[in-house]
Formats: C-alpha cells, structure tokens, sequence
C-alpha cells in the first residue's frame, strides 16, 4: 500500500506543479485600470452597455473599443470618474428613462381572438400580430419585464406594461425586448407623453382601442406656429428638444392618449436607492 501512495502522490505533486508554471506562463496581465472601473461601475451586469457585463465593459473602454460614458446605468459622477481614469472626458447628459408608449389594456382595447400560447408577446406577436385589435398595441405578456433586471417594469391588473421611473436606469433592456417596439428612452425631465403607436385613422383607431390618438391635431394647433407637438401619418409626437410642460394640454386630448406625468427621479437619485 505505501509505494502505490507514494507513487499518486508524486504524479499529483509533479500535475500541480505542472499546472502552476502553465498558468505562469500563460498568464495575461490584466490592465490596472480596468480593476478600477470596474470598481466604480454600479456592478449590475445587465448588459445596456452592449457587453457582457461591467467587467467587459471596463476592459473595452481600456481598450479604446468603448466610450467611457457607454454605460447607462451610471450617473454623470461615475462617468466622469470612468473617463477620468482613462484620461478622457466626457459631456454630460441629460438623463433618461423608459416610457410604454401605450394605455390599451384588457379593459379599453378590443381583442380580435383569444391567445392560448406561450406566455411570451414575442411568441404571441407572431400569430398575426398578437390578439389585441390594434396592430401596435401592448400584448401585456411580460417580455419587457423579464429582461429588466431593476424591477423598473411591472404589468398593470389590465395587462398592460408600465414603467416605475424611480427604479428605471435607462439601461434599454426593456426597449430591445419588445416586439411592437413600444418602448422608448425619453428624457427624464419631461412631462408631457403621447401614450400610443397607433397609426391608423381617427375611426378604426378608436374601434380598436378607447385611449388612442385619432391624429385630430387639437394639440398640434395649440402651439400655432412652434408646434412642440407634431401630428404624421395620423399619430401625434412630441417634440423632446423642446418638449411641452403645461398640464393643460393633456385636457385638450378627446381620448386621454396625451397625458401629463410628472417628471422622473433624477439619475443620481435612481441610482443611489
């Protein structure tokens, strides 16, 4: 029994120190820099930034390969800090935050047939549209809020998504997710909204959902000659350059789609809670 013992513990010692000067000499150095932004990165990993997590990110922006301020989840602080370490600068931005560009739940917006599948709205887009009987509207199968990894999206008893601002950090997720493209980042600060994606004209828009824009124009005319809103192929957009704020003008809406929603946390505030 002792020379087989003998005998494994030689080849384990001689396999350990094999091991040990292959990993010596294969080794790669890592850049100190991006130990230190991935330090001062907020750490979720949910891949806003477009890579793997934030340790792929520092090291892409170490590289060159990404701007300091690529990330979205971070405040202006951190990514002032993130440029400052790579010896960059960057300006800085407004902050932003998702907004569902639809209200057409199960209790104002027509359905067309009843979905029994799998409960994803990329799947259910797929039969014709998904069920509701506006081609744009929200099929409130939480697909948005299965990739945020914030708990920022939540779905509403009517079965459609909604956006809490406060945990929003604009990382996207939620934008490449849906498969009507309903979602948006827009600025934080704003406060007026049209809530719907729906393009067709006044009378088959309203069949289809009692909350959608019927391309009236009442809001566009309201600016007379610098219109803030703008009215195309029979849906009314905001401009977010130079976005309205008066209150007011969600009365002048016969169906509610222009709503005034007071404006979001800054970043810093989202960040930090």
């Amino acid at each position: 029994m002792l020379v087989p013992t003998v005998v494994l513990s030689g080849i384990g010692l001689l396999s350990g120190l094999g091991l040990a000067l292959a990993a010596r000499a294969f080794a790669v150095e890592t850049d100190p820099r991006q130990d230190r932004i991935t330090e001062a990165l907020p750490g979720a990993n949910c891949g806003g930034c477009g890579y793997a997590g934030c340790g792929d990110f520092a090291g892409a922006v170490v590289r060159g390969d990404a701007k300091p301020d690529g990330c979205p989840v971070c405040d202006q602080e951190t990514r002032r800090l993130v440029a400052s370490i790579v010896g960059l600068t960057v300006q800085d931005r407004a902050p932003q935050v998702a907004l569902i560009l639809c209200q057409g739940g199960d209790d104002v917006a027509a359905k067309k047939y009843r979905y029994n599948g799998l409960a994803s709205c990329a799947s259910a887009a797929l039969l014709g549209g998904g069920d509701k009987a506006c081609g744009a509207g929200c099929l409130g199968l939480g697909d948005c809020q299965r990739a945020c990894a914030f708990g920022a999206v939540e779905m509403t008893p009517s079965g459609v998504a909604r956006i809490i601002p406060a945990r929003c950090t604009a990382c996207g997720q939620c934008v490449a997710a849906c498969p009507k493209d309903l979602i948006k980042l827009v600025p934080a600060e704003a406060t007026i909204h049209v809530l719907c994606s729906n393009h067709d004209r006044g009378p088959a828009a309203k069949k289809a959902c009692a909350v959608a824009c019927l391309g009236c124009k009442k809001c566009e005319k309201s600016f007379a000659e610098d219109p803030r809103i703008k009215v195309a192929d029979f849906l009314a957009y905001i401009d977010y350059e130079h976005a309205p704020d008066d209150p007011a003008l969600a009365a002048l809406c016969p169906t509610g789609s222009l709503v005034y929603r007071g404006a979001a946390a800054p970043a810093a505030e989202r960040t930090s809670s």
